[in-house]
């Protein structure tokens, strides 16, 4: 890998074939060979600077993901607060629902995807990597649009339709940067790009048909397009991404576990977000029949299954020895419980008539799965490219039991509407004081040259 960002020089087609393909011909820069020196060392400014941002991209996206996560964990404290205190009387032009519901899928998820898909995307492909400032516009114009929506809360419907312009515009963006870099990549297994690639742009169509939903006033609608972007979009680029990186992981640190990766289990994890997905709109027409029902809780269940066995099969007790590792295992076991709570929580509701704890298999998924597998992802990518150890301290660990003990409050306030309304703001503050103390300390690195002084 080069030690800096490369940007893509003018295309050249090596031919006087003007219908011949173009190729991307970077700018190299001179790699750095070895440990810097004592004297290289001392000569670097330790200080934080914003240009340094722009070194490289998973430094941009994740700074720019961790401003959007800890905005909207801090608004959304601040609207439970309101609604058990009533102390900030604040007003609503948008439904808080929808818009938490939004940025929590749309917002500082895909600021992290980005930074991950353009440091390890070109490596999948075997293609130079963009230079960061190639991404600084789509990744600015979602962090922008994202920031104003929590704004259009308490503002105006028209800004909140503003702000989902500029957010869509910068996600589509950055979904045909990728899509550029897989058109020219030229090894024969693309599988995980493409599929990441295809997730990518059903996002793209489920951001926008959320404006359009709020546009027509169908907040209905507008918030099973963002549920819709849960599973088609977000869930598929994670278990992509883990049915290539956890097994890779694993073997790396422990060499006597397998890197076991079979396709089938990418389909049946890709299976199971087409049925979520397609569930979605199965409610929204109403209530669904009991036959439907049935079926989903029994697939539910079966995959909820299968998923936990590949968890042990991919040394989830072997893994506990690594805290790093050991957080990439244990958000991939929520993805497991998740389908498992789900599938009880339909045949409960087959049994009595009635859906119960479809929220808490929901907050399995978000916070369980999603949110652990991003703490872990996030701090392995941000300590191998910042110079230090990949290891996970006692501050990072800690914040990953909190992170555990988050997802059970908020699983179990969806299991009691009681039990609700004195366990929402705790579990909205801990998720904002968590947020708080993981992202104010990346983004003090993202800020700063590497601690071994290399470049990148």
């Amino acid at each position: 890998m080069p030690s800096t960002p490369n940007t893509p020089s003018t295309p050249n087609t090596g031919t006087s074939n003007p219908h011949a393909r173009p190729v991307i011909i970077p700018v190299r820069s001179a790699p750095v060979q070895g440990k810097p020196s004592a004297q290289v060392l001392a000569t670097l400014d330790p200080r934080w600077r914003a240009r340094y941002l722009l070194l490289a991209p998973h430094r941009l996206g994740f700074f720019l993901a961790l401003l959007v996560l800890l905005a909207s964990g801090m608004w959304w404290a601040l609207v439970q607060l309101d609604r058990s205190s009533g102390l900030l009387g604040l007003p609503y032009a948008l439904s808080p629902t929808l818009v938490h519901a939004a940025v929590m899928v749309f917002g500082f998820i895909p600021l992290f995807f980005s930074g991950f898909l353009f440091t390890a995307g070109p490596k999948w492909l075997d293609v130079e990597p963009y230079a960061a400032r190639v991404l600084l516009l789509p990744l600015l114009l979602q962090a922008l649009g994202w920031l104003l929506w929590l704004g259009a809360a308490q503002w105006h419907v028209m800004a909140g339709l503003v702000a989902l312009v500029l957010a869509w515009s910068g996600l589509s963006r950055m979904t045909w940067l990728f899509w550029r870099l897989i058109d020219h990549s030229q090894i024969p297994d693309q599988l995980h790009a493409r599929t990441v690639g295809v997730a990518c742009a059903v996002g793209c169509l489920c951001l926008g048909a959320l404006a359009v939903g709020l546009a027509l006033g169908a907040w209905d609608m507008a918030l099973a397009w963002v549920l819709s972007g849960l599973w088609g979009f977000v869930l598929v680029v994670y278990v992509t991404v883990a049915h290539r990186m956890i097994p890779f992981f694993t073997s790396s640190a422990m060499p006597f576990i397998a890197a076991w990766r079979p396709f089938w289990v990418l389909g049946l994890m890709l299976a199971a977000a087409a049925v979520e997905t397609l569930a979605v709109w199965v409610e929204f027409q109403g209530a669904p029949s009991s036959a439907w029902t049935l079926v989903r809780a029994v697939f539910e269940l079966a995959a909820g299954g299968v998923l936990l066995w590949l968890a042990v099969v991919w040394g989830l007790v072997q893994s506990l020895k690594n805290r790093l590792l050991a957080m990439l295992h244990i958000g991939f076991v929520w993805l497991g419980l998740s389908l498992v709570l789900g599938g009880a929580a339909q045949l409960l509701g087959w049994l009595q008539g009635s859906a119960v704890l479809s929220l808490g298999a929901l907050h399995a998924l978000t916070i369980g799965c999603l949110a652990s597998l991003m703490l872990a992802m996030v701090t392995r990518v941000s300590c191998g490219h910042s110079g230090r150890a990949l290891v996970a301290d006692n501050v990072v660990w800690a914040l990953f039991w909190l992170l555990q003990l988050t997802a059970l409050l908020r699983i179990a306030a969806a299991a009691s509407h009681a039990l609700a309304s004195h366990v929402l703001l705790p579990t909205a503050l801990l998720w904002c004081g968590i947020m708080l103390v993981w992202g104010l300390r990346l983004c003090g690195w993202y800020g700063r040259v590497r601690a071994d002084g290399r470049a990148g």
